[in-house]
């Protein structure tokens, strides 16, 4: 059996596992940095969601929006280095509501962020004294107002959203937000990573070899055969199959994994907003069905729950440049935990249920009802805590690691999570935040406390 020898292996070429190998790489201390994936990188997952980021997160404590801003940072840093290879924007998140009793949990939900270092609340009711609301660009990312915009003047909804349904009672904007190419920012640092040494091995981690309850080797299977790397450290990044990699290690980590699926279509009426940020509807809704659509649906047990009340959080956005007609939408109103299994397998009624789910928002659409452009579905799996924050550091055996975890903003966190990964396995001065992403924060008696009252978690 061939035998290398490497300084770190990271198993996972996802955002995740490239962010690591572009952060050891930059940092030189670590010379031997070899990414493993028996896929092309970026295949699996990370290039199937909806490339979003964002600092808009709740609590407990800052954590989150610390570690995003450091990550959006860092994303900016490198659109500036590249020349914006990657087509970041501002655009935001726009978050809309027909029920005026979300205004206060919209006003609650910026306090806290902007507690956190998110930046401030401006809310234009017709009545205060802010500054005028900015419309956010559509291109670029640079001098642009962080914080968020409630704006409850219904003038003020209709001059900048027309598009939204009629009885929109209130919008929320945050700021520091938009979205960008993963596919062109994972290439970016991977090409770099390469530049820098970092190998990339087409291949699957087959073991993990220990000496005295330390990381000494990983077993490889690759098309030209079997190999073994010696190394002190391994890097279970492997997304999707974070908890198969760390059995490697004979672990268990606290994780689970959601189906998440989107679709794509073409607006080939020109009904969806060019120029929108990403749209969220934040309201429970029942589907729009005709007295005839409903009486079918209702004589067919298989079709009832199409008539359930669906929960909140239809999301929308523009994809591609001004004059492209491609839409996404995703709507995750199933998240029961599943075994990731690829290729996935979606309800065959989802591509209809986001449709007119989205309709509630944009009514336009209603136009697409009795017939729908033809959708393209993908998607992929969030693998989560409890809490939904990341894992990012030491595991429970010498030399082995972890970095992931990263639900549905692994591509967002990415470039920070990466970083702190590197931070820890290179020894270096760590991020107040790291402590809220470490597996032993579970083995601590006041988190287990603050778990089970920890309400929201964030995730869209």
């Amino acid at each position: 059996m061939p035998r290398k020898s490497a300084d770190v292996v990271i198993c996972g070429a996802g955002i995740a596992g490239i962010s690591a190998a572009y952060h050891l790489a930059r940092k030189g201390s670590l010379k031997k940095i070899v990414l493993v994936d028996s896929r092309p990188p970026l295949s699996l997952t990370s290039d199937k969601s909806t490339e979003c980021y964002r600092n808009w997160w709740p609590g407990p404590g800052d954590a989150m929006v610390s570690m995003m801003n450091r990550s959006i940072d860092l994303l900016e840093s490198m659109a500036d280095e590249s020349g914006n290879v990657f087509h970041l924007n501002r655009r935001g998140y726009l978050f809309a509501t027909a029920n005026p009793e979300r205004v206060q949990d919209f006003i609650h939900q910026a306090e806290e962020a902007a507690r956190f270092g998110a930046g401030p609340l401006r809310i234009h009711d017709g009545r205060r004294q802010v500054p005028p609301y900015q419309p956010d660009p559509d291109q670029g990312y640079h001098d642009q107002p962080d914080g968020a915009d409630l704006i409850l003047d219904p003038q003020l909804i209709r001059e900048h959203f027309p598009y939204l349904a009629r009885d929109t009672v209130a919008v929320i904007h945050p700021r520091r937000c938009g979205w960008f190419s993963a596919q062109q920012l994972g290439m970016y640092m991977l090409e770099r990573a390469r530049a820098s040494g970092v190998e990339l091995i087409e291949g699957s981690v087959d073991g993990v070899q220990l000496e005295a309850g330390a990381v000494a080797g990983v077993r490889l299977a690759t098309s030209a055969g079997d190999q073994s790397i010696s190394t002190r450290h391994f890097v279970d990044a492997a997304g999707p199959y974070l908890q198969y990699v760390a059995g490697l290690l004979e672990l268990e980590l606290p994780i689970y994994t959601e189906l998440h699926a989107k679709i794509s279509i073409t607006d080939n009426l020109n009904l969806f907003p060019r120029n929108a940020p990403l749209l969220i509807w934040t309201d429970d809704q029942k589907l729009q069905w005709r007295p005839e659509e409903r009486q079918a649906i209702t004589e067919n047990p298989e079709l009832r729950y199409l008539l359930d009340t669906f929960p909140q959080g239809v999301h929308a956005r523009p994809e591609g440049s001004e004059d492209s007609p491609i839409v996404l939408i995703l709507w995750t109103y199933d998240t029961q935990p599943v075994i990731p299994c690829f290729p996935i397998e979606t309800d065959p009624n989802y591509p209809e249920i986001a449709l007119r789910g989205l309709a509630r928002m944009l009514p336009r659409l209603e136009a697409y009802f009795d017939h729908p452009p033809r959708p393209f579905i993908d998607g992929g799996y969030y693998t989560k805590t409890r809490e939904n924050r990341p894992l990012v550091g030491p595991l429970p055996v010498d030399g082995a690691w972890v970095v992931g975890a990263l639900s549905g903003y692994g591509l967002m966190a990415g470039p920070a999570c990466g970083e702190l990964l590197a931070d820890h396995v290179c020894g270096d001065a760590l991020p107040d935040y790291s402590t809220w992403f470490l597996l032993d924060r579970y083995r601590d008696p006041s988190y287990q406390v603050l778990l089970e009252n920890w309400g929201e978690t964030g995730q869209l």
